[in-house]
C-alpha cells in the first residue's frame, strides 16, 4: 500500500516526489572531482595543469616583498606578456632559452637608491624604446625575468597550499562551476578547481597576502613569434642597466 501511495504522489505531482530516493544528485553534470578528498582534488588539478599545452596567468604576485602585476600567456616552449612592478611596466618574450625584454625608457633610467640617471644613460635608454633587448643568459636578471615566462616553474610554485588542505564550498570562478580548496583554513591559501570539464585550477589566493592569480585559457595555443632583426638590440654579455 505504501508503494502505491508513493507512485500516486509522484504522478499527481508531475514529477515531485515525497518518498525519498529520487532527490537530484548534486554531482550530476559535474566532472565528479568534488566526491574526492581535498588532497586528491589538489593532485587532480596539478596533473591537469601539467598536461595542458598552455595557460594564461593574470593578477598580482608578491615575491620577496616586491609586488608584480602579471598578464602572461605560457606554454612548454616559452611565454609572452607584460609585467608591472613599482617602477615600470615591461614586456617579456621567451622562445626556448632566448629571452627578450621590451620596456620604455623609464625602465632603464629609474635609478638606484634614489640616484638620478646620468644624461648619457637617458639618451641611451630612449633608443631602446620600442625595441626588444636580448637578455643574456649570464646576466643576473635572466633567471628572475625568465621565471615569469616558465609555465612549469610558475605552476609548481603557485599551486601549493600550505597547512592541512580541506574542501570548502562550491561556487564559480571565471564563470565555471568550481569547488574551493583551503590550506590551513584559508591562512595557507585557497584554490578554486573546475567542476566542469577538465579539473583545471581557476583561481588562486596565496597565503599571507602574497597575491591573487586567475588561471584561464587552459589548452589554448600560445603564439610565440620571434622578433624581426630590426626590432632587436643585442647587448652581448650584460644588460646596460638592471
Amino acid at each position: 500500500m505504501v508503494s502505491m501511495v508513493c507512485v500516486g504522489v509522484t504522478l499527481a505531482g508531475a514529477g515531485l516526489t515525497g518518498c525519498g530516493g529520487d532527490e537530484k544528485d548534486p554531482h550530476e553534470g559535474t566532472n565528479g572531482v568534488a566526491k574526492l578528498t581535498a588532497p586528491q582534488i589538489q593532485l587532480k588539478s596539478r596533473a591537469a595543469a601539467r598536461s595542458a599545452p598552455g595557460v594564461r596567468l593574470s593578477g598580482t604576485l608578491v615575491v620577496k616583498g616586491q609586488s608584480y602585476r602579471l598578464d602572461m600567456r605560457l606554454s612548454d616552449e616559452g611565454g609572452t606578456g607584460s609585467v608591472t612592478s613599482k617602477n615600470s611596466t615591461f614586456r617579456l618574450l621567451r622562445i626556448g632559452e632566448q629571452l627578450y625584454l621590451e620596456a620604455d625608457s623609464s625602465f632603464w633610467t629609474h635609478g638606484k637608491d634614489g640616484v638620478e640617471a646620468a644624461p648619457s644613460d637617458v639618451a641611451a635608454a630612449e633608443k631602446l624604446t620600442g625595441k626588444f633587448v636580448k637578455v643574456p643568459e649570464g646576466d643576473p636578471s635572466y633567471q628572475q625575468l625568465s621565471g615569469f615566462t616558465d609555465m612549469d616553474l610558475l605552476l609548481d610554485g603557485l599551486l601549493t597550499l600550505h597547512g592541512k588542505v580541506d574542501k570548502g564550498e562550491w561556487g564559480t570562478a571565471g564563470g565555471v562551476k568550481s569547488i574551493r580548496l583551503t590550506g590551513d583554513q584559508g591562512a595557507g591559501g585557497t584554490l578554486d578547481v573546475a567542476l566542469e570539464g577538465v579539473p583545471y585550477p581557476l583561481r588562486l589566493v596565496r597565503g599571507g597576502g602574497a597575491g591573487t592569480i586567475k588561471l584561464s585559457d587552459w589548452g589554448r595555443d600560445v603564439q610565440l613569434r620571434k622578433p624581426k632583426d630590426t626590432e632587436v638590440v643585442d647587448y652581448g654579455r650584460a644588460l646596460p642597466s638592471s
